[in-house]
């Protein structure tokens, strides 16, 4: 691949800078490489081409004026279709806000405008986020650029496809039960679930809730380190976003380039499933596999886990709280315009009484005790980032692993909500495909509050594992999706049957 879309954002900011890429040069090659692959995907929802070649002009000019140039300068970026742009249709998935245009960009949008983006347009995801399997009843399904007859995950499923194709460089998501790792994980991306508060939320209706976090995806580990050093601040719209004593204790220039790791000094952890988690055989076999190829170059390596009883218990009654917080009103006031997958978690916090809350909340403060304790040990722990390989799309969500119910349909999920509900941060790497030809992320997750060691471990594994195509970071066939069928053409493309 020679296009400059084809360039990381760290080599194609480099390169601005030095006036040998024009920003218009990369636009042009973004949009139309979303013009010859997105029929085949359906990935980048909404487009914003007049404006963003307006923003990548008044780029090359500060550019050839010799300005200060910000982090993100001239970059192509896709924005979540839960995040508000201005000026954009911003749908959240739902018929409801079909035809919805903000009037104001969303704090995180905001920052990485500010920071020198070029916003393209909106990446699909699903309705109001509910589920992995980015399908929704406005814009359809996004299809894996591996397969598109399979899911591409999600929420944020759409900037995994749009960064996986290289539509964009950088992309934004956010995480729940591992919506920027589930998707990293099924198209061979980076995708970071940050401590809650280090990307400030100014959305969130339960301000203190640390379920939902914004955060960075991207292709490479250092150019998400640089898409995240323009999210990160104090701003005091988060609640969670803090200074102490009037120090601002999180800085962007901690997080713009990963820090050097010595992978010999780590204490590592090994699990499948932390214990709970219903990970496939198939799985659990490529896990072993993929680990036992790097695992020696590790200090020490254990398979353990921090004791996870009652997290599923705990995420279920804690996941539908926000879910009565975000969307009580339109599903009981348009239930027909509100998809099963959002009706199902409302209806499930209805029936919660205040003592189940209670005790998922004292449930939620054990694990987190419990994983303090254990990172006594460890410095970090392994696990797959996703409990199964991807399915076809057509199945809203897996009710079955391995011939076992699931509990829920996220209950797939469960490999990242595990760490979810501690608070903990993580990063999906690619490393390789698995036996079925899909891509397979390895989950890295880190001490409270150690962000900046996740970055450093995941970027030092990626550089060890590059030079083996068997761990390398996976890449679709540009030239067969080229060729592919439109997915809009497929049966039930918008319906959930």
């Amino acid at each position: 691949m020679t296009e400059p879309c084809d360039l990381d954002a760290v080599t194609a900011r480099r390169l601005i800078g030095e006036k040998k890429l024009s920003a218009t040069e990369l636009l042009e090659s973004c949009l139309a490489r979303i013009d010859a692959v997105d029929p085949a995907v359906n990935a980048m929802v909404a487009r914003d081409d007049e404006r963003a070649r307006a923003t990548a002009k008044a780029a090359d000019a500060a550019t050839m004026r010799g300005d200060a140039l910000p982090a993100l300068h001239g970059l192509p970026i896709g924005i979540k279709d839960l995040e508000d742009v201005a000026g954009l249709r911003t749908t959240y998935g739902s018929p409801l806000f079909a035809d919805h245009v903000p009037t104001q960009d969303q704090g995180i949008v905001a920052s990485v405008r500010k920071a020198g983006a070029v916003i393209v347009g909106k990446t699909n995801t699903p309705e109001w986020g509910a589920g992995a399997n980015t399908r929704n009843a406005v814009y359809g399904v996004t299809g894996n650029p591996f397969d598109p007859s399979r899911s591409a995950a999600g929420s944020s499923g759409g900037s995994g496809v749009a960064l996986a194709t290289n539509m964009v460089p950088i992309a934004t998501g956010s995480d729940t039960g591992g919506s920027l790792r589930n998707p990293a994980a099924f198209n061979g991306i980076v995708g970071f679930r940050p401590t809650p508060g280090l990307v400030p939320s100014d959305k969130r209706p339960l301000g203190w809730n640390p379920l939902p976090v914004l955060g960075p995806m991207a292709r490479t580990v250092p150019d998400l380190c640089l898409l995240l050093s323009t999210m990160v601040s104090d701003d005091a719209a988060d609640p969670l976003a803090t200074t102490i004593h009037g120090r601002t204790v999180r800085r962007p220039e901690d997080f713009a380039r990963p820090d050097h790791c010595d992978l010999a000094s780590l204490r590592v952890a090994l699990t499948p499933d932390f214990g709970f988690a219903p990970t496939e055989k198939h799985i659990r076999e490529v896990f072993a596999d993929k680990v036992g190829r790097f695992s020696k170059v590790f200090g020490r390596v254990d398979e353990a886990t921090p004791d996870c009883s009652g997290t599923d218990e705990s995420f279920e009654v804690l996941r539908a709280v926000s879910f009565l917080a975000s969307h009580h009103d339109r599903a009981t006031r348009t239930p027909d315009k509100v998809g099963p997958n959002v009706r199902a978690n409302v209806e499930e916090g209805l029936r919660y009484s205040a003592l189940d809350i209670t005790r998922a909340l004292k449930q939620q403060t054990v694990l987190y005790h419990e994983w303090q304790r254990f990172f006594d040990t460890y410095d970090v722990i392994l696990s797959p980032a996703i409990t199964l390989s991807p399915r076809p799309w057509s199945e809203l969500y897996p009710a079955e692993i391995d011939g076992k119910p699931t509990r829920t349909y996220f209950h797939w999920l469960a490999n990242a909500y595990a760490v979810t509900i501690v608070g903990h941060p993580a990063i999906s790497l690619p490393v390789g495909l698995d036996r079925n030809g899909m891509p397979f992320g390895l989950q890295i997750v880190g001490p409270r509050g150690g962000d900046a060691k996740v970055l450093a471990v995941a970027a030092a594994l990626e550089s060890l594992l590059a030079g083996d195509p068997l761990t390398a970071r996976p890449v679709p066939d540009i030239a067969r999706l080229k060729a592919a069928p439109r997915l809009a053409d497929s049966p039930n493309f918008l319906g959930f049957d």
